[in-house]
């Protein structure tokens, strides 16, 4: 399967803010949600034709939770977009033997990393 920029595999993300959590991820990825009421967003999927994952206001972020790796084909466009939408690059960018990734945390503490050939 070939990857496809911004996407992950379906997995709920715990937030703090379920308006913060859609605002951020908009801006920073260009996600569109499917709203289950005020306690829970489906993350569609790039065709809008299903999910991916979503996020969860009913859980608590935890420290040492998955780490979900998104696949970027600019990994410098994403990491300045993930500042501007009000996240914090944590690591990074830098080299692997993959290619290269970083690390971020968005508004409500979660860990990710975004990875690129």
């Amino acid at each position: 399967m070939t990857p496809i920029h911004h996407t992950i595999d379906y997995i709920e993300i715990n937030v703090t803010d379920l308006p913060t959590a859609k605002s951020f991820y908009h801006d920073a990825f260009g996600w569109q949600f499917n709203d289950y009421g005020p306690d829970y967003a489906g993350i569609r999927t790039p065709d809008g034709e299903g999910e991916v994952g979503g996020l969860n206001p009913n859980a608590p972020p935890v420290p040492g939770g998955p780490l979900v790796l998104l696949w970027s084909a600019d990994l410098d466009a994403s990491a300045a977009a993930v500042t501007a939408a009000g996240g914090a690059v944590t690591q990074g960018p830098y080299d692997f033997p993959g290619g290269r990734r970083f690390h971020f945390r968005d508004p409500s503490g979660n860990e990710l990393g975004v990875w690129g050939a």
